[in-house]
């Protein structure tokens, strides 16, 4: 059975294209399948017209959240509750093309490939997010320690060993790309050109998108401890040939005049300090919020055809 996961969050405008699209992608090659729409919290009528959707197709499943977790925990919150032998993640916003899940599916089970991933070579028109993505990916490609998932997003399908190893990593800061490259496996790509959002607004605000790229740095790279080292050591270097020159200046009599050069050291060395903390009280923020052990998601309702539970 595949079971595919789609996080949705205030998506009324297109719940019906997307369902339409989706069901006759999976239809096309595999009969026995279940869809779980995650609703993260929507104040609008997303739920309900998913609702009516579900009465005419008893595949789809319905996971009802408390309230607003986010894009990550939602995610997690769909595959927990999937029962496939093959386990698909699919963005709610129609620019994850429904129709690519047969190449992913022929690939696993043609090339015995444990996950497939989708992966952007382009898109349709170019936004400012656009080149946010394109310099994350550029970004992490360098400085983070895990390989080959660049413009890879959540797009991808597993099998069933493979989320099972995804679900036994509990950290509640998520970045499931990352923990999808991590747990290793047979991986492939299957290569799309993105679509535009069919309609609606993004729900993943710039600021989002940027506490998502810092949780993933973040978790997957020790570029930041060793940025704070680097700049140290500049730091040290460069004070310790200012402390020579002064100290030649002093014998010979040439000394500075001013004390412009002293307040600009103090400044630059209080800059760095100010660097390090903010570095540090992430990796502390991180660790604190794992100590917590809260649970990711709260579930308000599970839809699944027959009683509700």
């Amino acid at each position: 059975m595949l079971s595919l996961v789609i996080p949705i969050f205030n998506e009324e405008k297109l719940v019906d294209e997307l369902v339409k699209r989706t069901i006759s992608s999976i239809e096309s090659f595999i009969e026995d399948y279940e869809v779980i729409f995650v609703d993260d919290g929507s104040t609008d009528h997303s739920l309900e017209k998913i609702l009516l959707w579900q009465k005419m197709n008893n595949h789809i499943k319905i996971l009802s959240l408390s309230k607003n977790f986010g894009h990550q925990a939602a995610y997690t919150a769909g595959l927990e509750y999937s029962k496939g032998d093959l386990v698909a993640m699919m963005d709610g916003d129609l620019q994850d093309p429904p129709e690519l899940l047969a190449e992913m599916y022929k690939k696993i089970c043609e090339e015995s490939y444990d996950v497939v991933s989708g992966k952007r070579i382009g898109r349709k028109g170019k936004n400012r997010r656009d080149h946010y993505a394109v310099l994350f990916h550029l970004l992490f490609k360098h400085i983070g320690e895990i390989k080959n998932m660049e413009n890879s997003g959540n797009y991808s399908m597993m099998k069933r060993e493979a989320v099972d190893a995804l679900l036994s990593m509990k950290e509640k800061v998520r970045y499931l790309p990352g923990l999808r490259a991590f747990i290793g496996f047979r991986q492939g790509y299957v290569e799309f050109v993105r679509d535009n959002r069919f309609k609606g607004k993004p729900k993943m605000s710039i600021r989002k998108l940027f506490v998502l790229a810092a949780d993933a740095i973040f978790s997957f790279s020790r570029f930041p401890v060793r940025f704070c080292l680097i700049l140290g050591l500049i730091g040290t270097l460069v004070f310790m040939c200012a402390g020579i020159y002064v100290l030649i200046a002093k014998i010979y009599g040439f000394a500075v005049i001013g004390w412009s050069s002293t307040l600009l050291s103090i400044y630059f060395l209080g800059s760095i300090q100010l660097v390090f903390l903010g570095i540090l009280g992430e990796y502390v923020y991180r660790n604190y919020k794992e100590s917590q052990n809260r649970p990711v998601y709260f579930v308000k309702k599970f839809f699944d055809g027959g009683p509700e539970k």
